[in-house]
């Protein structure tokens, strides 16, 4: 809802998109030629195909893409059922791809558009208990890093976002949902990150309204950035991660280049 305030503050007509609308009608009645709810099961690409069809043939076409479905799981990397894996993965990486694409052909045709992905803090800074999570939030990066060159000449813009702990009901869940992990040695580490998520909800530290704004003047900057961290705790904790990450890698740079065949001085003439 955030995303789709700061889009009507700043003059835009909204398509808002869930698997259960209902919640949504009262709000967009009030400014009923400005904004459309669609029914979407983000995991369904028929579902996701019709809504951009009825979003363009309702406004001439999407200008912004904003891909903000997913949920957190947590578990150990060993002991996470792959059903639970599958799932996961299903909605936090293959339903951006589905929704991605859907909307990509209408953006080529008219050369412009913006896609606007939801990755997370984990994204680039794996998340002990959220192994899975994590690998998404990897996977979201490397798709939208690829994505970005391909659709630049195309007049297509691509922003990822890696929001911290925000304010929303992403925690709610956690209490009445325990871990299926299936071994005994990581429950306590994962009773401590579910303890901690519980403890979290209602006082995570960003504010979605700012992070909303925030992402809308990104877009409006020239040039616009590739990536934006989201919370002050995320980006603490994303640039500490990739300072290590840099002085680890550089403090290997004599085994790094000993990998290449041995360069052939030139023959003296």
């Amino acid at each position: 809802m955030a995303y789709a305030e700061a889009a009507l503050d700043a003059g835009d007509r909204v398509v808002l998109t869930a698997r259960r609308t209902e919640p949504l009608r009262d709000w967009a009645d009030t400014q009923p030629d400005r904004t459309l709810v669609l029914p979407l099961d983000v995991t369904d690409p028929a579902q996701a195909r019709q809504a951009v069809a009825t979003a363009e043939a309702r406004f001439g076409g999407i200008d912004v893409l904003v891909n903000n479905a997913g949920r957190g799981w947590y578990g150990s990397v060993e002991g996470t059922p792959d059903s639970d894996v599958r799932h996961m993965f299903e909605l936090n990486f293959f339903a951006v791809l589905t929704v991605t694409r859907a909307a990509l052909p209408g953006m080529r045709a008219r050369g412009t558009g913006w896609i606007v992905t939801m990755s997370s803090a984990a994204g680039l800074r794996a998340v002990t208990g959220f192994g899975y999570y994590s690998a998404a939030k990897h996977a979201i990066e490397g798709l939208t890093d690829a994505l970005r060159d391909e659709v630049a000449p195309l007049g297509i813009r691509v922003l990822t976002v890696e929001p911290g702990a925000f304010r929303t009901q992403a925690y709610a869940g956690f209490a009445d949902e325990p871990t299926r992990d299936t071994i005994d040695d990581y429950q306590p580490m994962l009773q401590q990150v579910r303890t901690a998520m519980i403890d979290q909800h209602g006082a995570q530290p960003g504010d979605p309204r700012r992070g909303a704004r925030a992402v809308v003047e990104a877009m409006n900057q020239d040039p616009p950035p590739h990536r934006l961290v989201l919370g002050g705790a995320a980006f603490d904790a994303v640039t500490a991660t990739l300072t290590e990450r840099a002085a680890d890698i550089r403090a290997n740079e004599r085994l790094s280049r000993a990998a290449d065949f041995p360069t052939t001085p030139p023959t003296p003439r």
